[in-house]
């Protein structure tokens, strides 16, 4: 390791300077050896993510999800991206739509899906038939029937349906040909300006199998905005966003605001564990890197068994109550923080016991 490498070099150096040296000098040598021994570091450090309760939590009963949309009528179309620019163009980039686009709705529903999973929370299952016809063009579906969505997560076998029930969007394009001054210069020039907004509106329902009903509802309306200038048009146009991406960037913010609502959001935190004092504290070192967690846990558990001296003992059972914190048991996370702190006080046992306490009443808030 370069560390031990730049400790060897110190300490050659240090012991040639040893050897020039009167006895005063020894002495001074000595204490700087001992300083530079207790700076060695004891612990290794990590990072930990830790889930914070939803906005809306569900019920802990529905662990699976069906998404689905029930906003699908003949107005809807799925043009290819330079189809639909093509239409923008030919307004001259100043046009105002309503537009129904299907991958609009596909990309909702697979960015909200992957979200919800990625929270650790849920599961989630896209069908093939995903798009179901309302049979009208005002895009609004009603509640579910109780024995549809029965049939929804028998089919599946998940525990509730995630339905898009009604969805808008709207594309507003703006271009125009400016001037502006040069002050550098001293000179007037001209450059190309585009702007373009989507509006959206949409409405999800979550049906409960168990409950035969609607468990939570979330309405979403705003404004989605792209603005950028260029000397040319066609230089400005050559980076300025598609339509067809406009309306995928649309669809996974409207994801990422329902996955914000009901799926726990994640913080990180600090957290230390020993790796030295005996050989076994070292070796584990490999398992956490390997996120084997509950064989570092049983290796520090036996160490704490046999370990003769309280420092080690004391170091095996932090440890252990941090290899439980990891894998979400903070009861025993507990019980072996407090037998670390027993078996030998330490102002980080302290600390870390305090972490805990903290962790444990967060998780019995309602």
């Amino acid at each position: 390791m370069v560390f031990e490498k730049i400790l060897g070099h110190l300490l050659n150096c240090m012991k040639q300077f040893y050897l020039a040296i009167n006895k005063t000098g020894k002495a001074v040598i000595l204490m700087l050896l001992a300083l530079f021994s207790f700076s060695c570091v004891s612990t290794r450090s990590l990072i930990i993510e830790i889930p914070e309760k939803a906005k809306s939590e569900l019920p802990d009963n529905i662990q699976s999800l069906l998404l689905i949309s029930r906003v699908y009528n003949d107005s809807y179309t799925d043009l290819e991206a330079d189809s639909l620019q093509k239409l923008f163009y030919l307004q001259r980039f100043n046009y105002d739509t309503v537009i129904n686009d299907l991958r609009t709705i596909d990309t909702t529903l697979k960015a909200l899906g992957e979200l919800l999973y990625e929270s650790g929370r849920y599961d989630f299952v896209i069908p093939e038939e995903r798009f179901q016809p309302i049979g009208n063009t005002v895009a609004l579906a009603g509640e579910m029937p109780a024995g549809e969505i029965k049939e929804w997560c028998e089919s599946y076998k998940t525990d509730a349906v995630l339905s898009l029930d009604f969805f808008k969007t709207r594309v507003m394009a703006e271009y125009d040909q400016l001037v502006n001054f040069d002050q550098e210069n001293n000179s007037f020039y001209d450059f190309a300006h585009a702007k373009m907004k989507v509006s959206y509106e949409a409405l999800f329902r979550i049906y409960g199998a168990e409950k035969e009903g609607v468990i939570y509802r979330k309405f979403l309306r705003d404004t989605i905005l792209w603005e950028a200038s260029d000397r040319t048009t066609s230089a400005l146009f050559y980076h300025f966003t598609p339509v067809k991406d406009a309306l995928a960037e649309t669809g996974i913010a409207i994801a990422l605001d329902v996955s914000a609502e009901i799926g726990p959001a994640w913080r990180t935190e600090p957290r230390k564990y020993f790796v030295t004092g005996d050989e076994n504290l070292k070796l584990a070192t490999a398992l956490v890197d390997s996120n084997q967690w509950e064989t570092a846990i049983a290796m520090w558990k036996n160490l704490a068994e046999t370990a003769r001296q309280k420092s080690v003992k004391s170091k095996a059972e932090f440890n252990v109550a941090v290899g439980y914190e990891i894998t979400g048991d903070i009861d025993a996370a507990i019980q072996w923080g407090l037998k670390s702190f027993e078996t030998m006080y330490r102002t980080q046992s302290y600390e870390y016991l305090e972490i805990l306490k903290n962790r444990k009443n967060e998780l019995q808030k309602p």
